[in-house]
């Protein structure tokens, strides 16, 4: 199946299916209780989810959104579960699936532990992986750049506009 930028896969608290991301980018936000979202994670290619789903069904913790035109893979909660009953090996591949998330996560938790000069940095390059022809400012809001690098909007302001401010000194 295929979703385009800025199409919702599934919403907060819903229950369903697994899916598998080939290709693109998505954005999990979870809607707090004031209507503000906070985005939440970023699953890139080869990831299965909802991770918090892999062995027991459980409703999606936030919703999922399409940051660049992505194509998925459904996999029935119900085909998933009974699988993993009749055939145990594939709990092995859960755990890889589930160690591999841990380590995303750790890179990811390594962006917000450098000075603040380098999240954005950092976080460019990281995303530069999976989309190279697309840059921050196109895929996500000011406000979701600072949530996801542990920064204020205002921040993330001041940082990016010191980095255009550089990019036009350099040209000149």
């Amino acid at each position: 199946m295929e979703l385009q930028r800025g199409e919702v896969l599934f919403l907060q608290e819903e229950q369903g299916e697994l899916f598998r991301l080939r290709s693109g980018l998505l954005k999990v936000v979870r809607i707090q209780e004031d209507g503000s979202q906070l985005l939440f994670n970023i699953l890139v290619p080869g990831e299965v989810f909802p991770h918090h789903s892999l062995i027991t069904p459980k409703e999606y913790y936030g919703s999922v959104i399409a940051m660049l035109s992505s194509q998925l893979e459904r996999i029935p909660a119900e085909e998933w579960y009974k699988d993993l009953e009749q055939d145990p090996k594939k709990y092995k591949e859960v755990a890889l699936l589930l160690q591999n998330t841990i380590r995303q996560m750790q890179q990811r938790i390594e962006m917000t532990r450098v000075a603040i000069e380098l999240r954005i940095p950092l976080f460019r390059k990281w995303l530069a992986i999976y989309c190279p022809h697309h840059p921050v400012e196109d895929l996500l809001t000011q406000e979701e750049i600072g949530q996801f690098l542990g920064m204020s909007r205002e921040t993330v302001n001041r940082l990016l506009r010191k980095e255009r401010k550089q990019e036009k000194n350099e040209e000149i």
